[in-house]
């Protein structure tokens, strides 16, 4: 017998471990496949931060008062101005330049071929984001990605209203909604 060449219990060790790095490499790929396709588990959802938003003013800005029989009845504020964003524009990323025209159906954003808006970003999850009409206003929605969209700078973790000409970033991809 060699006494330079490995024993047989070395070797069988080494071969444990390589099989065992192996399928923890498995198991890993198969957790990152299953985020991408299905989005966090409610354990996943729980560990992170929740933001808590202001409460929203009523139209005219001022609390709302209680009126009584004797005072006179006051007309209603006029309705902002501001008209309701009309396209998404692509500003940055592989489809810049793209224009896509708002409607009254959510906007569903990712690398999925039945997304509304398909993105060739590497960064972005098969169904990344959405962007929702509510009440005249557009609120962006993250679907469990697995790198997360950003609304300014904000990491989006709940539907977060998205104001004219702010940036919406997924990825190198960067949206804007514009009149």
């Amino acid at each position: 017998m060699d006494p330079t060449a490995p024993s047989e219990l070395v070797l069988l060790l080494v071969k444990i471990g390589f099989l065992a790095l192996l399928w923890g490499f498995v198991l890993v790929a198969v957790r990152a496949v299953r985020l991408d396709m299905f989005g966090p588990t409610k354990r996943q959802q729980r560990r992170q931060p929740v933001v808590a938003r202001a409460p929203s003013p009523t139209p005219g800005g001022r609390p709302e008062r209680v009126r009584t029989p004797r005072q006179s009845p006051r007309p209603a504020p006029a309705p902002p101005t501001n008209p309701a964003p009309s396209r998404l524009v692509v500003t940055k990323g592989y489809l810049a330049g793209t224009t896509i025209p708002l409607g009254p159906e959510a906007i569903t954003i990712g690398r999925a071929p039945d997304s509304t808006l398909v993105l060739e970003d590497d960064f972005a999850s098969g169904r990344h984001a959405r962007l929702v009409p509510h009440d005249g206003q557009w609120f962006v929605e993250d679907l469990g990605s697995t790198n997360g969209t950003f609304l300014n700078r904000t990491k989006v973790t709940s539907p977060m209203p998205v104001p004219l000409g702010a940036p919406v970033r997924i990825g190198k991809t960067v949206l804007e909604l514009h009149r």
